[in-house]
């Protein structure tokens, strides 16, 4: 059980889900909560990690540092995100095993199921079948790590668990359009749009693909209620169990904005998975369920956005 004394170091604490997961651990009474940035603290190195926990000794860890990106970024560096990723979760995971650490909470993505997985996708859907190829180097890392906090439960008995989060949109997400996901490209796209009278907007692939999202703050509420009540070996999916078109949610996300052009697909420009929608059963029956709908967290996000665009990551 956690304690609201528990030292609790989040990886990647400055992030679109780290932050939100602090937000949530400090709303729920748990103060002592530590992260550091990638300048004081560079989880790629092995030496700085093992002396970070050597100083530092946390109680619990939230691995929720990655190296991440859309479908752009993933194509043209996918042996960064292979080899940033091992390497932050070999760190991370292994000096918690060696430091005792009492629960470790490890987070991946939904990218690492199957292109042609069955939908909804449950759990056990994990490596029955080849990955989408435009984030596979990604998703194996992703793969890497739940399954090293598996092996690590059964060998040792250490208390690390793991999530998946579907599609996630929210305060400090990244809007810098070289490498952001599709949610906050569309806010960018569409709000640089209205502020300049732009007659259109191109949008990449055909609107066709379904998707599920989920706003970051009911994803940072599932995580503590996982560290609070889940030890099992199986990691549990996270999301809404709800999907839409990328093209019903721009017309979502433009009405929001308040952006009255029009709205251009480009269809040479790859579309990604055809569809990715998650089964929560197993989180529904552990008790949660979200509580954020997608034109309310849309909303949340725009106004966010609007106020925060220095730390928006242009």
């Amino acid at each position: 059980m956690l304690n609201k004394s528990d030292k609790i170091y989040v990886a990647g604490h400055r992030g679109l889900v780290g932050s939100a997961i602090v937000r949530s651990l400090k709303e729920k009474g748990y103060e002592n909560v530590i992260g550091r940035t990638h300048r004081e603290l560079d989880l790629t190195s092995q030496q700085e990690v093992r002396a970070f926990f050597e100083e530092e000794r946390p109680d619990v860890v939230v691995l929720a540092a990655a190296k991440v990106g859309g479908i752009n970024a993933n194509n043209t560096a996918p042996a960064e995100f292979a080899y940033e990723n091992l390497q932050i979760q070999c760190n991370v995971i292994k000096s918690s095993h060696d430091y005792h650490v009492k629960k470790l909470l490890f987070l991946g993505s939904t990218c690492i199921y199957p292109k042609m997985a069955p939908q909804p996708i449950p759990e056990d859907a994990l490596l029955t079948g080849p990955l989408e190829e435009t984030n596979e180097a990604y998703a194996v890392a992703k793969i890497a790590g739940l399954e090293m906090c598996k092996f690590f439960k059964m060998q040792y008995g250490d208390n690390f668990i793991s999530c998946m989060p579907t599609n996630l949109y929210g305060p400090y997400d990244n809007y810098d359009l070289s490498g952001s996901h599709v949610m906050p490209a569309m806010i960018r796209k569409m709000h640089d749009a209205k502020v300049s009278n732009a007659p259109s907007v191109e949008l990449w692939g055909t609107g066709t693909p379904l998707r599920e999202f989920l706003y970051v703050d009911d994803m940072a509420d599932a995580c503590v209620f996982l560290l609070e009540q889940y030890d099992g070996k199986q990691h549990v999916n996270i999301g809404t169990g709800k999907e839409v078109t990328i093209k019903d949610l721009a017309q979502v996300v433009k009405q929001v904005v308040g952006y009255t052009g029009e709205i251009r697909w480009n269809t040479d420009m790859p579309d990604g998975t055809p569809r990715k929608l998650t089964d929560v059963t197993k989180l529904h029956n552990l008790g949660w369920r979200h509580k954020i709908e997608l034109e309310e967290g849309v909303q949340l996000a725009y106004d966010w956005f609007k106020e925060n665009i220095e730390a928006a990551r242009l």
